[in-house]
């Protein structure tokens, strides 16, 4: 698969119509974006998915500051953050499957502020990440996604497979019940 878009992680300004898009890679000192975009966004997302409860225990487990920290320093995970006019719109991350599979990577997240879903912001942070992670010698990209996540078309029309399922628990009786997806070039 080959990008449709002309992005280059070294150049990521990306000029639309109307309106300026910029993704750029980012670290520990964007914590708090991520958390309150992870907040706007998973309030619309996950609301008739999960219990009120389970997205606010999942949204701690995920989004503290101790978690992303972890995630970025010791697991490797890649952040992206793309601006619409200056204003943050949504974000990314990604890494390896593991040390000795780098031809397969993984999506940990993608999320769109609400306000921004259907204008092309998923395709366009998708598209950076393919971009960035074929020179790197990546053959494909895997993500969980939950079952019932209105983003399933999203992927879909990605070019995004299903090839399982998977129930995972993640303490206190809750469970992420996910389907797993691969992008293949």
């Amino acid at each position: 698969m080959s990008s449709s878009l002309p992005l280059n992680p070294a150049e990521p300004d990306i000029q639309t119509e109307d309106r300026a898009i910029v993704v750029h890679k980012v670290g520990a000192e964007s914590i708090p974006v991520i958390q309150s975009l992870a907040k706007i966004t998973w309030e619309v997302v996950y609301k008739e998915i999960l219990s009120e409860a389970q997205l606010i225990y999942m949204l701690e487990l995920i989004y503290s500051s101790d978690s992303l920290q972890h995630q970025i320093e010791e697991l490797g995970h890649q952040f992206i953050l793309v601006t619409v006019e200056e204003k943050e719109a949504g974000f990314a991350s990604y890494s390896r499957k593991n040390e000795n599979a780098c031809t397969i990577y993984i999506l940990h997240k993608i999320y769109i502020d609400p306000n921004h879903h259907g204008k092309g912001i998923g395709k366009i942070l998708l598209n950076y990440i393919v971009d960035d992670i074929i020179p790197a010698g990546a053959k494909s990209l895997e993500l969980n996604v939950n079952r019932h996540n209105k983003a399933l078309g999203f992927y879909k029309k990605s070019g995004f497979e299903i090839i399982d399922e998977q129930d995972i628990p993640i303490g206190r009786g809750y469970f992420m019940n996910d389907y797993i997806m691969k992008l293949s070039w």
